[in-house]
């Protein structure tokens, strides 16, 4: 199985596309960690790609499509991926479809997750992550027994800088303006599926499956 899960911020893509490898036994590719793991290893991509987001700006998309050609080679994605955070702009889906073609592989589903605004703002804005562990809560659905103290070490909970409402909104307009094109570009391959991401954790997982369940078998 060979997926692409899309959402802005917030809209759970990450929790979704760890569960989804996890039931189809297949790698979850994140195009951040693989950022930071090139980075940290010193690589000739990762020293680049760190000389760029020392300075503040953004990745080029050939360093990025670089590094996710380079890990999709691994042994671990003959049987199929998920990827998160990549494609982010046509181009990139563009390069993704070229690699695919060339090693005789092709992509079963794109999958969406569509949130509101006011859901994402809601969910973001009541993120808190413990400055020590990294652990992640939230103050209505998943909140710390103790106010402000994380339940796992005890140490300080605070707000990301980027998950104040402001900022928020700003993320969600720059994605949407991304990712318009690219929601396009998968409609017309037949490859998207639309999935609503307001819904629980258990019920979006669910749908996704059942949908899957569907493209694959009207395919046969």
């Amino acid at each position: 199985m060979r997926l692409i899960l899309l959402g802005a911020p917030g809209s759970g893509k990450g929790t979704q596309a760890v569960r989804l490898a996890e039931y189809y036994h297949i790698p979850h590719i994140s195009t951040g960690d693989i950022l930071r793991q090139e980075i940290s290893r010193k690589t000739q991509l990762g020293t680049v790609a760190d000389s760029f987001v020392s300075a503040g700006k953004l990745v080029p998309d050939e360093l990025i499509i670089q590094m996710v050609e380079q890990r999709l080679q691994h042994d671990d994605c003959i049987v199929g991926f998920v990827l998160d955070g990549f494609p982010r702009t046509v181009a990139q889906a563009q390069s993704l479809d070229q690699w695919l073609t060339q090693h005789n592989r092709k992509l079963h589903a794109v999958i969406y997750l569509n949130v509101t605004e006011t859901t994402i703002i809601q969910r973001l804005s009541n993120r808190r992550v413990c400055s020590q562990c990294q652990a992640v809560y939230h103050l209505v659905t998943q909140p710390p027994k103790q106010t402000e103290i994380c339940d796992l070490c005890g140490g300080r909970l605070i707000q990301r800088p980027d998950d104040n409402e402001t900022t928020v909104k700003k993320r969600l307009k720059e994605y949407i303006e991304k990712t318009e094109p690219l929601l396009h570009f998968y409609q017309r391959t037949g490859l998207l599926i639309s999935i609503d991401g307001g819904l629980d954790v258990n019920s979006i997982f669910n749908r996704i499956i059942s949908e899957l369940s569907n493209k694959i078998n009207g395919n046969l």
